[in-house]
């Protein structure tokens, strides 16, 4: 008896199943079909983005090439094709050569497109800061002292990326200056930072020498 009874729930089922397909099978395929398309669809856009990738490298690498060569003028113009046009990650690093490309020949608009760089929050605090940097650096020969100072003081911090090349930037500004106080402070952050690296201990060292000796109290 209980056999008879598990084919009838057995067949109840089936005709269940069977009504449930009929209603909603249009559905379920369509469902299917959706989420086959949309799969295709991702692995079709990261295939894409992948191409992308490969091709800005590849131009990315030819640019560099030229920028060696000392085609500066080709390289600049890979370059900014490649801020135009590139990954995000690639236009970000174009605009940096490119701004190195410029500076070859003229480091003040070498220095502008820096500027330009460090003030754009799109591409992140630390290019940013490397923007801010090399900007610097590029002045450093014209500049005053305080610009220089209001350029790298906060990138001196010491929770800062880039604060030791910061602190030595300032303190050739302000040898360059006459200013021996504030050389002095920043030769000293540099000598008592543990993370100083050993070259920059060494320059900084030698410049400590140069400076007049403390006046006694």
């Amino acid at each position: 008896m209980s056999e008879l009874f598990d084919e009838v729930d057995e067949e109840v089922r089936r005709e269940q199943l069977k009504k449930l397909w009929d209603r909603y099978s249009i559905y379920i395929i369509a469902a299917a079909l959706l989420i086959i398309a949309a799969v295709a669809g991702w692995r079709g856009y990261q295939y894409l983005e992948a191409q992308k990738a490969a091709e800005a490298g590849a131009a990315f690498d030819a640019a560099l090439d030229l920028a060696e060569q000392n085609k500066h003028a080709e390289a600049q113009a890979a370059f900014d094709k490649l801020a135009t046009n590139a990954p995000a990650g690639y236009r970000m690093l174009a605009r940096l050569r490119a701004a190195g490309e410029v500076a070859a020949s003229d480091p003040q608009a070498g220095a502008k497109l820096y500027d330009e760089l460090a003030a754009d929050r799109s591409i992140g605090t630390e290019q940013q800061d490397v923007a801010r940097i090399r900007a610097a650096g590029l002045l450093l020969d014209t500049d005053s002292y305080p610009n220089m100072l209001q350029r790298l003081e906060a990138a001196t911090k010491p929770d800062a990326t880039f604060r030791h090349t910061a602190r030595e930037l300032l303190a050739l500004s302000a040898w360059r200056a006459n200013d021996i106080s504030s050389a002095r402070q920043w030769l000293d952050m540099i000598a008592s930072d543990g993370e100083t690296p050993a070259a920059m201990r060494s320059r900084a060292e030698a410049l400590q020498a140069l400076l007049p000796p403390v006046a006694k109290s």
